[in-house]
């Protein structure tokens, strides 16, 4: 049964955009790390175990918010990933790059507040 979105259900996923985003830069700074058994890496281990974190979370979320308010803000993770690379590995981040991350931050913004 869908309840909607409140506080509780968005800090919720807000968890689930950013491990999400832990499970992604994990992965990068594994292959980053060492070209052979990435498989084994610390890093691929512990961005499996965000990945699991996450699917516990992300499938309480959907037992209470309906999947077109959900979904579509799990999009933020976009953004979140991309300023982290940005951050942390010095990926460049150009200006058709920020408006597209923009765009998608506005589109998260107006399905968040029509959720709420």
């Amino acid at each position: 049964m869908t309840e909607g979105l409140n506080k509780t259900m968005l800090a919720l996923i807000l968890f689930c955009v950013l491990t999400e985003a832990g499970r992604e830069i994990c992965f990068k700074f594994a292959s980053a790390k060492d070209r052979g058994n990435i498989y084994l890496h610390p890093w691929t281990l512990t961005g499996i175990v965000f990945w699991g974190v996450e699917l516990v979370a992300w499938t309480y979320v959907l037992a209470h918010v309906p999947l077109s308010i959900a979904f579509p803000l799990m999009a933020s993770s976009y953004a979140v990933i991309a300023i982290f690379g940005a951050i942390l590995f010095r990926e460049t981040i150009s200006l058709r790059h920020s408006i597209g991350v923009a765009l998608v931050s506005g589109g998260v913004i107006c399905v968040g507040v029509s959720g709420l």
